[in-house]
């Protein structure tokens, strides 16, 4: 592979390493579908040179919409080649007219090459062990022999233990767990839910385990150039299924119920997301369009803006939104994807068992327009999550950056800095 060096932010390339006397931290986001792990990467980057000015930080991603999104002074990114799921549940490369193989090879060699060239103190794993289909793990070796501290980051909700187990035997995701990582950051509480709890981890193991709370949203400091429709001028639930990839269900059931309610008195605002299948969305806003109490909106990028503003929220329940929600206090209501993963299921039923949420699903029961009308009538009275109080709920940001100046400072108390030396 050629030498070139490329400067950060540009669609593939290199870090310029330039000497520089702050940290370095390199972020690697799990992002081969949605826009979940970029937007959870980017709110701990935001949120680390927001707590250490002189850190610099690179996140690594394939995400074809990273560039949409701001980032503090500090943290820059490099794109990777993208892969994406297809509906069977395979992969293949996004854009390259090359094998899927070709294409993850092409991203390991990107990956290692960064972590050779940036030479972080912290190197922060977001949800996969040995990253997509093992693609980190040559990274992981060089990183851990040069003293680097290897951090992995999950969610609160990984999937139901019949399922996460066998999968992550068969990925080596907890042998790499064991072998490779000095701490395990769980954005979430232990009271809540334990993500890794079916995999019975050695004691050692355990102890590297922080329960870290979630991470509190603000709104970004500029205010969206989007142009927002009049229907926000007025108190409005927003709708929102994230990437919307996978959100096509919600938004037809949303639809339905003020299809069959011409009773239903609040407006919704109905947010894509930059994923949505084309014809879908085509269909989507022909029925919208006929809906006087329904509006639409393709994609916003500072969707944290219109969550502040709306009255009330209508979601599948990612972790993103999840956080959001409790972030700016909105009454909510969880619709969880129950396919291929529980993920979203099992975070809204522990959810809503702690008064911070309620939750309409079509798991065990049909979905009707009718069921899905009540739940939003319903949601005018129900009780904001401020109203519960559970300590530490949104605590993950400061609990994270509080550990990553323990790791850097222990970094360069028994390993002086490599990175200010030549390879």
């Amino acid at each position: 592979m050629a030498n070139a060096v490329m400067e950060p932010g540009t669609e593939t390339g290199l870090p310029l390493v330039k000497s520089h006397p702050g940290a370095r931290v390199l972020i690697y986001s799990h992002d081969t579908f949605g826009l979940g792990h970029l937007r959870r990467s980017r709110a701990l980057a935001n949120a680390i040179v927001e707590a250490q000015p002189d850190t610099s930080v690179i996140i690594i991603s394939g995400s074809p919409v990273i560039g949409n999104f701001e980032f503090e002074s500090g943290v820059d990114y490099i794109r990777i080649p993208g892969v994406t799921k297809l509906p069977d549940g395979d992969y293949r490369s996004l854009n390259l007219n090359v094998s899927l193989d070709e294409a993850v090879g092409l991203r390991q060699a990107l990956i290692l090459q960064t972590a050779k060239a940036f030479k972080p103190d912290v190197f922060i794993v977001d949800k996969e062990p040995t990253g997509f289909r093992g693609e980190i793990v040559p990274a992981l070796d060089f990183l851990q022999a040069a003293g680097c501290k290897l951090v992995l980051g999950i969610r609160d909700v990984m999937d139901e233990p019949a399922l996460l187990v066998p999968e992550w035997e068969r990925k080596g995701a907890k042998t790499a767990l064991i072998r490779y990582y000095d701490e395990i950051w769980v954005y979430g509480l232990r009271d809540v839910y334990q993500p890794l709890k079916a995999l019975d981890l050695p004691s050692a193991v355990e102890n590297r385990i922080a329960y870290t709370g979630y991470l509190r949203r603000d709104v970004p400091p500029t205010p969206s150039l989007t142009k927002y429709p009049k229907i926000t001028k007025q108190p409005f639930i927003l709708v929102t299924t994230g990437g919307g990839g996978d959100g096509d269900d919600l938004i037809d059931w949303v639809i339905s119920a003020y299809e069959a309610d011409a009773e239903l008195d609040q407006p919704a605002l109905i947010l894509f997301g930059p994923f949505i299948d084309r014809d879908k969305r085509r269909s989507f806003v022909e029925r919208i369009a006929r809906q006087p109490k329904l509006d639409v909106m393709s994609f916003d990028n500072k969707i944290e803006w219109l969550m502040k503003k709306a009255d009330a929220v209508v979601a599948m329940g990612g972790y993103n939104t999840f956080c959001e929600a409790l972030s700016f206090d909105k009454r909510t209501l969880i619709v969880p994807r129950t396919r291929p993963r529980l993920e979203q299921y099992i975070r809204a039923v522990e959810a809503e068992r702690l008064r911070l949420v309620c939750m309409l699903s079509d798991y065990k029961e049909p979905r009707t327009p009718e069921r899905m009308a009540a739940a939003l009538r319903a949601l005018s009275s129900q009780p904001r999550p401020s109203e519960v109080t559970i300590p530490g709920l949104l605590d993950g940001l400061d609990r994270e950056c509080e550990r990553l100046k323990v790791l850097i400072q222990s970094r360069s108390r028994f390993a002086p800095a490599y990175h200010q030396a030549a390879e």
